[in-house]
């Protein structure tokens, strides 16, 4: 069984949880995993196509609540104001509705962005410790 180690306590924002990312599910590619919640399912597709092929993996989340805080509210609302300063490249609508949402109360964190994504893929056990 193959096993990925996300250590939530080096995680103090997003650059952070995706240099992890590299560095567990990048290390034999020619490229590197963006801060992109599309880039990061579609890497978590070729896990489950491994999975499918009798490869089964595991991630291990530790300090899950160091990163739940470190991925909360603010870190999102910077990664949101971040696209809305990039108006060229994402639907500002979507995002300025978003971050509303998240200024209400109402909206998601990154860290719970991040498990959505994961919930994508059912084959791939996490287990949050």
């Amino acid at each position: 069984m193959k096993q990925y180690r996300i250590d939530g306590a080096e995680v103090q924002g997003i650059a952070d949880l995706y240099e992890q990312f590299n560095r567990e599910l990048m290390a034999d590619e020619d490229w590197f995993l963006g801060q992109s919640l599309d880039g990061r399912n579609d890497v978590l597709y070729r896990v489950d196509g491994e999975v499918r092929a009798g490869q089964p993996a595991t991630f291990v989340w530790t300090d899950h609540a160091h990163s739940r805080e470190a991925l909360g509210s603010d870190a999102t609302q910077r990664w949101l104001q971040n696209k809305l300063s990039q108006p060229n490249s994402f639907n500002q609508q979507r995002i300025q509705a978003d971050l509303d949402d998240l200024q209400n109360g109402a909206g998601k964190s990154y860290f719970e962005l991040i498990l959505e994504v994961f919930a994508d893929h059912p084959l791939i056990d996490l287990q949050i410790r």
